[in-house]
């Protein structure tokens, strides 16, 4: 049996970082190694640690007392950087949600997403997937058009099954929907997943959407 996903929680609100520690313990693949009611606490409990278990996954809120968690993406990236970070807030902002996923945030959730949604988003990135709220990722496909420059290349190096599981994948569904909606094995949508990234020279989804439509690969539907 694997080693379970350990699990880092940067969240001010006691209560609300008793609900995911609860859905967490109930189980077997996930733990709860840490939380912190505010980021400072956290990174000098990672740069401080000896012996102690390193987090595979943060799940960070952005408004926090002191030092934001939007700031202190690129710390936790330079102590522990084999860990994902999951944006877990309220905020809905725009410069909030493209902020976090350019400085490399893996995922980005809303608190009204269901303690399932929270673990399958932590399953997700680390299977080298993305965790994006639907509304989130809706927004930032229409938020490309505008912010992202033309880099448009005819030569795609993408096949057209894999083109088929990226426009699903920009479209903000999980693996197990697009293979559904292909029907092929979810293990096939992995392995397609695994060759866009390598071809896109990308680190998670929200990184090889971006790249797909700065190159032309995907193309963004003009609004009526």
């Amino acid at each position: 049996m694997s080693n379970p996903i350990r699990v880092m929680l940067v969240e001010d609100h006691p209560e609300y970082r008793e609900v995911v520690e609860l859905a967490l313990q109930l189980e077997s693949d996930l733990e709860m190694i840490a939380e912190f009611g505010t980021a400072e606490r956290a990174l000098r409990h990672l740069q401080s640690s000896q012996g102690n278990p390193v987090p595979d996954v943060i799940l960070l809120d952005l408004h926090l007392p002191g030092i934001s968690g939007l700031e202190t993406i690129p710390h936790f990236a330079a102590v522990v950087p084999d860990a994902r970070i999951i944006i877990l807030t309220q905020s809905d902002r725009e410069q909030d949600v493209l902020n976090a996923i350019s400085l490399g945030a893996a995922g980005y959730l809303l608190k009204s997403a269901t303690v399932t949604q929270i673990k399958d988003g932590i399953r997700s990135v680390m299977k080298g997937g993305a965790s994006l709220d639907a509304r989130i990722a809706s927004f930032v496909l229409r938020s490309l058009k505008s912010k992202l420059p033309a880099e448009v290349n005819d030569e795609s190096p993408i096949t057209g099954r894999e083109l088929e599981v990226l426009q699903l994948m920009a479209e903000g569904l999980p693996k197990k929907n697009i293979a559904d909606q292909l029907s092929i094995s979810p293990n096939t949508v992995v392995t397609h997943v695994t060759h866009i990234y390598e071809k896109l020279d990308a680190q998670n989804a929200p990184s090889a959407i971006a790249k797909a439509f700065r190159k032309g690969i995907l193309k963004m539907e003009e609004e009526d």
